[in-house]
């Protein structure tokens, strides 16, 4: 298999192309057309000589990920798209448009009707993968179901969000937020995961903003003590779905090598160091952690904590019996929240239809 483009930062590329003969602003020719003009293959490079065009195709891959399936939900708003990689390995990606209505500022002599005043502002964000599968085995979670298979590479990481924010672009559109809570799990392959954030976020490239992006791990704790350390923009997310260890110790498998007290204790230092808001997901699974007690306890382990939790009905999988909190329970969990102060949403449901939500990617994988 062919070297992958994306695997390229900046200065690689550049060292590369200098070592080759030609200069380092054909690297940044190169970078720019990838990034910002969109090419998809050399031959579109077309202010490079045919010589180079040729050298680059002949040594790297540009396309990565083959679109399998492109899976539209009913409403419209969701496609999931399932990617055959290099070595015929499978991944699932999930692009999400969210549409909001705003009203602009206006006289209050002005005549138009309160319809004309509506004005649609479309999200986009792309939910990606990091892994072939998932080692983390959370019994809800279809990707962790599925067993683990491989890492990705930076590049096969680089290349979903390419990929989609090109699709926007044919569309008029653009990408917005990026959300690493694709499959597998972040942290167990925190090199790749980071180096792709730089190469995304590079100001010569796509230049998109570290505020933009979310990565979600279940509570790797060294990692997320190195991600302090670090002081990235990019935001936190931590899947903690239970406040206590007698209940994730039942759903999440980490919690044994990592529990409640030292991810909590790294949350902490994280939000003091940074002084920046964490966020908490929490699966809603009906008579396991759904109740007041829980809910109480939750309050209890997170006072004092710049954060907020994102409470999520749970979404069904193949091989977990469980079934999500109904209506009457998620809103009473909330409402303890709320009322000791503990920053809440509910996470919109969105491609349920097409095993799009909140657990439920997985890819059949070739033999």
């Amino acid at each position: 298999m062919k070297p992958i483009i994306y695997d390229l930062n900046l200065k690689e590329l550049t060292d590369l192309i200098t070592e080759s003969g030609k200069s380092a602003y054909h690297a940044k020719q190169i970078w720019q057309m990838i990034y910002r003009q969109s090419a998809e293959d050399p031959s579109e490079f077309s202010n490079l000589s045919e010589d180079l065009r040729q050298k680059l195709s002949d040594r790297f891959c540009f396309k990565p990920l083959s679109v399998e399936k492109d899976l539209k939900s009913a409403d419209g708003q969701t496609n999931k798209f399932l990617f055959r990689l290099q070595d015929d390995r499978k991944i699932e990606t999930v692009l999400i448009r969210y549409t909001s209505l705003r009203f602009p500022t206006i006289n209050s002599n002005d005549t138009m009707t309160e319809s004309v005043l509506k004005l649609e502002r479309e999200r986009n964000t792309v939910c990606i993968s990091t892994q072939v599968g998932c080692p983390m085995n959370c019994a809800f979670c279809a990707t962790g179901q599925m067993g683990f298979i491989r890492s990705l590479s930076a590049g096969e990481i680089v290349a979903q969000v390419v990929f989609v924010s090109r699709l926007l672009k044919s569309k008029g559109l653009k990408l917005g937020n990026i959300v690493v809570m694709g499959m597998g799990e972040p942290f167990y392959n925190y090199d790749a995961v980071m180096k792709a954030v730089d190469i995304l976020c590079d100001p010569k490239g796509m230049g998109f903003s570290e505020r933009k992006i979310t990565i979600s791990t279940v509570g790797i704790v060294p990692r997320i003590e190195q991600f302090t350390a670090e002081k990235h923009q990019v935001n936190l997310a931590v899947s903690l779905h239970a406040p206590s260890n007698a209940v994730r110790d039942q759903i999440i498998p980490a919690n044994k090598k990592y529990p409640l007290e030292s991810l909590l204790e790294a949350c902490r230092n994280y939000t003091e160091k940074t002084e920046r808001r964490i966020l908490f997901e929490y699966t809603l699974i009906h008579g396991l952690n759904d109740d007041y007690e829980n809910a109480d306890l939750l309050c209890r382990r997170l006072k004092g904590m710049p954060c907020q939790v994102n409470l999520i009905p749970l979404n069904d999988t193949k091989k977990y019996e469980g079934s999500g909190a109904d209506q009457d329970r998620l809103q009473s969990f909330k409402s303890v929240l709320d009322k000791n102060g503990i920053p809440c949403t509910v996470r919109l449901k969105r491609g349920i239809d097409i095993d799009a939500g909140c657990g439920q990617l997985a890819a059949e994988q070739s033999s």
